[in-house]
């Protein structure tokens, strides 16, 4: 045995949102980290926990509270007013908007970069209490994630270098 400092570099994350512009951040910062050699844990809880679920191609874009939300439109970057958020069919033209940009320009989709994480060993851990909260089943999510409480990231972030709550 060896007393050896370990030097491991670890990050782990709390994902608490779960509308499309809001996935790319922990999906991103994780599968750069793991490239970089950290070993990366991502802890879905509350509405993070649906970007664990199977099927995540219905993720929709909330124009509400989100003031700095400007889309390339016509030649400039129009700014979506708070008040246009209101309107029916507001956040649906904008999530359309947004898909159709992440496709035009090739950004991967969620499903593709949830599935580069699991390929770079980062950790997915659902948070159980979510699961019974919303009455969700393991069955909805996806396979190969880890359910766990909040005891589990307490553990996780403690060991870690970088704690981010997204």
């Amino acid at each position: 045995m060896t007393n050896a400092p370990d030097n491991t570099k670890r990050m782990a994350m709390i994902v608490s949102k779960g509308t499309l512009d809001w996935a790319y951040p922990p999906f991103i910062l994780a599968t750069t980290a793991a490239s970089l050699g950290h070993e990366v844990a991502l802890f879905f809880t509350f509405y993070g926990l649906g970007l664990l679920k199977k099927d995540v191609s219905d993720l929709e874009i909330s124009t509400l509270g989100n003031p700095a939300m400007k889309m390339p439109m016509m030649g400039m970057h129009m700014t979506m007013p708070n008040l246009m958020a209101a309107i029916p069919g507001v956040d649906a033209m904008a999530t359309s908007m947004m898909k159709n940009l992440i496709k035009k320009k090739g950004v991967a989709s969620i499903a593709e970069l949830r599935e580069a994480a699991i390929e770079s060993g980062v950790r997915l851990i659902g948070c159980q209490m979510t699961l019974d909260l919303f009455e969700f089943k393991k069955e909805d999510l996806i396979d190969g994630i880890e359910l766990a409480g909040a005891a589990t990231y307490i553990d996780l972030a403690s060991r870690s270098q970088i704690n981010l709550f997204i």
